[in-house]
């Protein structure tokens, strides 16, 4: 699949009452958690993960979230990176766990990376849905963003929406609302499945593996104590004007683009997987 550019797009915009926008110095944000040396804080506004034969690495925010848009930019392991898996999400703690993922899977060279994303709300996922990139998500970085809010999540991919994830609390389908999200990235080894079903295994003799980031961003409420920043406590979210964000026709139709062209697994259309009728959600997609 040739790559091209991608236009200039309109990147999601959230306005949050008594909370103006975040830019991250990543010494201040982020706490390297794994890896022994291999996460690096290079400077204010960038982070590097690496993974060889013995180790991968990971970071997670020091703040927790509740509702917002996370923007980070970032640059994949370029070249032979198959069998590697880039991990991008939030995620809250415990056995009921909510999560928002953006999963790279890594390629053979010249092929084009696979960009899973999933949803889990009260420790329940089995919603995903993956695509190819538009453009070499190695040549350069590039802005994946997380909107949240108590009606919707939308994946977008430099402000281009790839998905939407609609709140179905009305048919019986919990959505994450109440438990707040740390911002979490790993570069793990995942050949068992992540390159043609595990087929293609890690070519270590490229390694090290590098992914970059840059220019975080978060315009999000941040939890501490079980109180938001945006005010009233983390569950019910105060009494403040909570964002109502949604897709206007522009972006309605620059999501169907992109799964039009781009999407290549979608759990809502996998009959094998769901005989007996698909998730009550797909009535939303």
């Amino acid at each position: 699949m040739a790559f091209s550019s991608t236009s200039t797009l309109p990147i999601f915009i959230l306005v949050i009452i008594f909370l103006g926008t975040t830019t991250a110095n990543f010494y201040n944000e982020f706490d390297i958690t794994w890896g022994d040396g291999r996460g690096k804080v290079l400077n204010a506004d960038q982070l590097t993960l690496s993974l060889d034969q013995s180790s991968g690495s990971g970071f997670e925010s020091r703040n927790e979230y509740l509702f917002g848009q996370i923007d980070m930019q970032l640059k994949l392991v370029p070249g032979n990176s198959a069998g590697t898996v880039t991990a991008y999400y939030l995620s809250s703690k415990g056995s009921n766990w909510d999560e928002i993922d953006f999963e790279f899977l890594g390629n053979l060279s010249g092929d084009p990376y696979i960009l899973h994303t999933n949803v889990f709300s009260q420790g329940k996922g089995n919603r995903e849905q993956q695509f190819y990139l538009w453009f070499d998500p190695t040549s350069d970085f590039h802005t994946y963003s997380i909107l949240w809010n108590p009606q919707r999540i939308i994946f977008s991919v430099d402000g281009t929406p790839i998905r939407e994830f609609k709140n179905a609390e009305s048919m019986g389908v919990p959505f994450p609302k109440n438990q707040p999200m740390r911002i979490h990235s790993s570069l793990w080894n995942a050949d068992d499945w992540a390159t043609r079903g595990g087929l293609v295994k890690t070519d270590w003799s490229k390694a090290p593996f590098t992914a970059s980031y840059r220019n975080f961003k978060a315009d999000a409420c941040v939890v501490a104590s079980g109180k938001s920043s945006c005010g009233g406590s983390a569950s019910s979210g105060g009494n403040q004007a909570w964002l109502s964000e949604e897709l206007d026709n522009t972006k309605q139709e620059r999501l169907r683009w992109v799964q039009n062209n781009y999407m290549i697994y979608n759990y809502c259309a996998d009959s094998k997987r769901f005989p007996q009728g698909f998730p009550p959600q797909c009535k939303m997609a």
